[in-house]
């Protein structure tokens, strides 16, 4: 398999012809002459091409979609299906430069077949067929396109993709294509046709890249606002599908969607593959956008003699964001949260955001935003932090992402004992009979390996109506490297999830340490844990029963923090100690699922009574 920049392929040329399109002239002779081809047989029946590598001249098609911008090319069909499911009979024509072809011309294009790898070869991504170093004749125009393939319930297949082969290190790319049993084979067998999509729901919002989600099944894993759930390895959730627009933004916005809402009509284009979501419809015809009426949630205040703690990954805040972020973070706090008597926030960087000037400290971007909240009729909040070490927990380079406690010292104080820094483990030891930190606030195991380029935990000794609760925010190490959903391996590799665990241990080991000096602590953990509550992640925190996720005690339905590539899952997770018996949980549903988000996750906030 080949692997190249698109920038470095060849020109395109236009000529009439007066030939009939479907008329495939005879294989030239000689060893090494060009062999002259139909799209199916240049896709084959498994995902790389027979032809890779070799010439072919004068394929025939019907083009069914031009791309202007981003790959250069377009997409085009034999109008004479051979009937074989297996077989796709589309292709796209790469060219480098805007095509001079139309929707509906008749083409004969001679070029080399290449398998191009978006993301590059390490990506883990499927390949995709392509003809390069084009030389297009136009037969004629106006030609009416093939009948578009519908997506649907009854065409897509619910189990996601097969099992790769062993001895090919886990890919696909080598089996044959059995549509009807595999979605991605599925997807696979109409790569660069025409298909179609009617009314469907809205599974992943708009976002500034032009691009949403559908689902093309109804009924798959709904969640109770209109998303589809993620709750297991083993279903991916086939109808997920992305769609994009071939018409430039310059000449048509995209239209704005949020989960929930319908693409109603008909959405149809070629079938195509890239790195951000895999497969998706390259909208030549593009449907319209039906508000599904979804609002921001808003949780309950706390009730007297309730504890509200809550956690917010703040998506990279800095002072040089424009005061409109502060504001809705802000307007969030306090109306959609109900004003926390404790916040841990996650990536707060420091006073210069991105510019990688040596600068650590974050005073600036938390009291700009404490301002903001008190200026939205919150609470005057207090802070708690610890400044990393320049450029060693990984996020935005220059950035220097930090946990933060942010806190109402009108209803709960904070135990503040010094000796915490950047590299100072906090221990737990016993006070009065009571588990208490070392250091507070202070880092969980801040040398230990596991958090090499990531977040150190920050935890926290307070004190709600006289009885102490020890806080402990996390923002675990991302899912970068991982394999995609969607890719040649299959099952997918996690080969982030290593570090995870890694880091989950030690926050377990901490929590059992203060367990271990009072067995009925109340201890919180909560964050962006970057991983699912069915993870070995989450296994590792919760091992021994030293924690309970929070989450279980929702409806399936409402477990989710996070929309990625039409799949609402959970990487935000809470939980607590034996201690805290009895919690009210909720995750407020005011990000994820919209277009317009302030951040990419969604906030939860739990209540307790100490």
């Amino acid at each position: 398999m080949t692997t190249r920049h698109h920038a470095a392929l060849g020109a395109l040329t236009v000529a009439a012809l007066t030939s009939t399109l479907l008329t495939v002239p005879a294989v030239t002779a000689g060893a090494d002459a060009p062999e002259q081809v139909r799209i199916r047989d240049l896709q084959g029946t498994t995902r790389t091409s027979p032809f890779e590598g070799r010439a072919v001249t004068e394929v025939p098609g019907v083009v069914t979609g031009v791309r202007t911008y981003g790959s250069k090319g377009f997409w085009m069909q034999d109008p004479e299906a051979d009937g074989s499911a297996a077989t796709s009979e589309g292709v796209f024509v790469f060219t480098g430069s805007a095509p001079t072809v139309r929707t509906g011309d008749a083409v004969r294009v001679s070029g080399s077949v290449g398998e191009f790898v978006y993301g590059g070869a390490d990506s883990g991504n499927q390949s995709v067929t392509q003809i390069t170093k084009p030389e297009v004749s136009v037969v004629s125009s106006g030609n009416p396109l093939p009948r578009a393939v519908r997506l649907s319930a009854d065409t897509v297949p619910d189990a996601y993709a097969p099992e790769g082969d062993p001895a090919a290190g886990g890919s696909i790319d080598g089996l044959k294509l059995r549509p009807g049993r595999y979605a991605l084979d599925r997807y696979e067998s109409l790569e660069g046709m025409n298909v179609q999509v009617a009314d469907a729901r809205v599974v992943g919002p708009s976002t500034e890249y032009a691009e949403l989600w559908v689902t093309v099944k109804p009924r798959e894993n709904p969640t109770a606002r209109g998303g589809t759930r993620y709750g297991s390895y083993d279903a991916q959730n086939s109808g997920r599908l992305k769609v994009e627009s071939l018409t430039p933004l310059s000449e048509e916005p995209f239209p704005t969607a949020d989960v929930g809402d319908r693409l109603t009509g008909v959405t149809a284009g070629p079938l195509d593959y890239d790195q951000h979501g895999g497969y998706h419809v390259a909208a030549r015809e593009l449907g319209t956008v039906t508000d599904g009426g979804l609002a921001p949630e808003r949780t309950r205040a706390q009730r007297d003699g309730e504890l509200a703690v809550a956690t917010y990954n703040v998506e990279n805040l800095d002072p040089g964001d424009d005061q409109a972020k502060y504001e809705r973070l802000a307007k969030g706090v306090v109306r959609d949260l109900a004003a926390p008597d404790i916040l841990a926030l996650e990536e707060i960087q420091d006073d210069t955001g991105a510019e990688d000037d040596g600068t650590v400290t974050a005073e600036k971007t938390v009291r700009k935003l404490i301002d903001a909240i008190a200026a939205a009729g919150g609470p005057r909040y207090d802070w708690r932090g610890i400044d990393p070490e320049d450029g060693r927990d990984g996020g935005e380079p220059g950035g220097n992402i930090r946990n933060v406690f942010l806190f109402n010292p009108d209803r709960v104080s904070f135990t503040d004992r010094p000796g915490g820094d950047a590299t100072t483990p906090a221990e737990v030891v016993e006070r009065e009979g009571r588990a208490a930190l070392s250091h507070s606030p202070g880092r969980v195991a801040p040398e230990d390996a596991a958090w090499e380029d990531s977040r150190k935990p920050l935890a926290g000794e307070f004190r709600f109506r006289g009885r102490p609760v020890l806080v402990v925010a996390n923002h675990f190490a991302s899912k970068g490297g991982d394999e995609p959903l969607y890719g040649r391996v299959q099952p997918p590799r996690r080969s982030s999830e290593e570090q995870r665990v890694k880091q989950a241990r030690l926050v377990n080991t901490f929590v059992k340490d203060a367990l271990a000096v009072e067995r009925k602590a109340r201890v919180v953990v909560l964050g962006d844990v970057n991983d699912f509550e069915f993870s070995d992640t989450a296994d590792a925190l919760t091992d021994g029963r030293a924690l309970r996720g929070a989450v279980g005690t929702l409806p399936p339905r409402e477990r989710y923090t996070y929309v990625f590539q039409g799949n609402s899952q959970v990487l935000d997770q809470t939980l607590v100690s034996p201690g805290i018996r009895r919690f009210d949980y909720d995750i407020v549903h005011t990000n994820a699922e919209f277009a317009g988000q302030v951040s990419d996750h969604d906030p939860q906030v739990l209540r307790f009574r100490p």
